[in-house]
């Protein structure tokens, strides 16, 4: 008797065994939590870049930004508050094409200009419309087209195109900008900066159709007015350089040579502005040695695209087993230096459980220049994730567990049997040695 017990409980200790070991098997997996996925342009964070200093520059202030993005790359004393002489003509056309059509005819209102200042001789009462106007004042930098434009577009008041140009700035954010003339002539409360000069010049740039075609003139004809005159850019780097594509000069006695420059190379375009050169060689010289130093060092990336798939997690209890793609949500553009190396981390689940609909933020992608992240994209989904079938999930299930419990009764049978008859077997052979020894 003490030996079958010993045989069943021999059995009940590997069956419960077994069924652990089952209990295991048949448990589901559950979603991992957002872990990082290696990057997708590689893991290691690359040595923060080196970039050649600007070169010596012989100005008041200075800036240097790329033009899509405004992203400055320079500046020396950008925020200043100085005189900047014709380049307040940014503004004067600004307010022109946003208030009136380039096939208006004005009457020059005859106001007096000195005899050194820049004119195209227009006459009193001499009707030009505003397409030469402005061809009039941004190349040659006419001030008396400057002032018959102010005056027209004012209803007959100065001050109350000059009132416009101010509004027009503080919703520009022009912060270190004020306007008391709309020729640019040395006049008290006439100031900008060099960061806002950018400013306004980049919205000119992006905005306004004709501004963009007309500062890249180099020579003009205008054809309304008592005669055809023929006129010519001032920015002579036009001349000098294919690439060079605009903006605005500019020279007073407080203000000293002034030039907003723009040019493309490789799909960039840079603008800068240098104030209170000494000449205009040295105008010139500055402007263009930034413009270069910019190109030289610095360039437009775009390492994460819209649309792109940045990661694949396994979609919990699908059958076959199968992947959810997960997109960035925005294309990402910016100026890198060109010694930059940039890298991917891409943070988002192992694993996801359903139902969740398209484009769910499900995770985000940091781009990282040297040790620092630029900027984090969220990732979306690019399609439904269907939640798993309750019948399929029961009947996977009983199958998982049947064919578990019929194994593990089967194999404990098994086992048991098989000490249960040892034991007993041991037990006769015993019994019947006693029974047949001498006594």
């Amino acid at each position: 008797m003490a030996v079958t017990r010993r045989a069943a409980a021999a059995a009940v200790s590997v069956l419960v065994a077994l069924a652990a070991l089952g209990a295991i098997i048949a448990a589901p997996a559950v979603a991992g939590s957002a872990v990082a996925a290696p990057a997708v342009a590689g893991s290691a964070v690359a040595a923060r870049a080196t970039t050649p200093p600007p070169p010596p520059l012989g100005v008041r202030a200075a800036a240097l930004v790329e033009e899509s993005s405004g992203q400055q790359l320079f500046g020396e004393n950008a925020n200043a508050q100085l005189a900047v002489a014709s380049t307040t003509k940014l503004m004067t056309a600004l307010i022109t094409l946003e208030h009136t059509k380039l096939n208006r005819v004005f009457a020059d209102p005859d106001y007096p200009l000195a005899s050194q200042d820049s004119q195209i001789d227009l006459e009193p009462g001499e009707r030009m419309n505003v397409h030469d106007l402005l061809l009039a004042m941004l190349l040659p930098s006419a001030d008396d087209a400057a002032l018959d434009l102010a005056f027209n577009v004012g209803h007959g008041s100065l001050s109350r195109f000059i009132g416009m140009m101010n509004a027009r700035a503080r919703q520009l954010g022009l912060t270190h900008t004020h306007y008391s003339t709309p020729s640019g002539l040395d006049t008290p409360g006439n100031y900008s900066s060099a960061s806002d000069l950018l400013t306004l010049a980049r919205y000119d740039l992006q905005h306004e159709p004709f501004f963009r075609y007309a500062v890249s003139q180099k020579h003009a004809v205008l054809r309304t007015g008592n005669h055809v005159r023929s006129v010519t850019n001032l920015n002579d780097l036009l001349d000098r350089f294919p690439w060079i594509n605009g903006v605005k000069t500019g020279h007073t006695l407080d203000a000293g040579y002034v030039l907003v420059a723009a040019g493309t190379q490789g799909g960039m375009t840079l603008i800068d502005a240098v104030l209170g050169t000494s000449s205009e060689a040295a105008r010139d010289s500055n402007a263009l040695a930034l413009l270069q130093w910019g190109f030289a060092n610095f360039g437009l990336r775009t390492p994460v695209r819209a649309g792109r798939v940045l990661a694949r997690p396994l979609i919990t209890g699908s059958a076959p087993a199968a992947h959810a793609r997960l997109v960035a949500a925005a294309t990402y553009t910016h100026v890198f230096p060109k010694s930059a190396s940039i890298t991917l981390r891409v943070h988002a689940p192992k694993r996801l459980v359903g139902p969740l609909p398209a484009q769910t933020d499900v995770g985000s992608v940091a781009v990282v220049s040297g040790h620092q992240v630029v900027t984090r994209i969220p990732l979306l989904l690019a399609a439904p994730v269907p939640a798993i079938k309750k019948s399929h999930q029961i009947a996977s299930a009983l199958v998982v567990s049947v064919t578990l419990s019929g194994l593990v009764v089967a194999v404990g049978a098994v086992i048991g049997l098989t000490m249960f008859w040892r034991e007993w077997t041991r037990g006769t052979r015993g019994g019947r040695s006693r029974s047949t020894k001498p006594r």
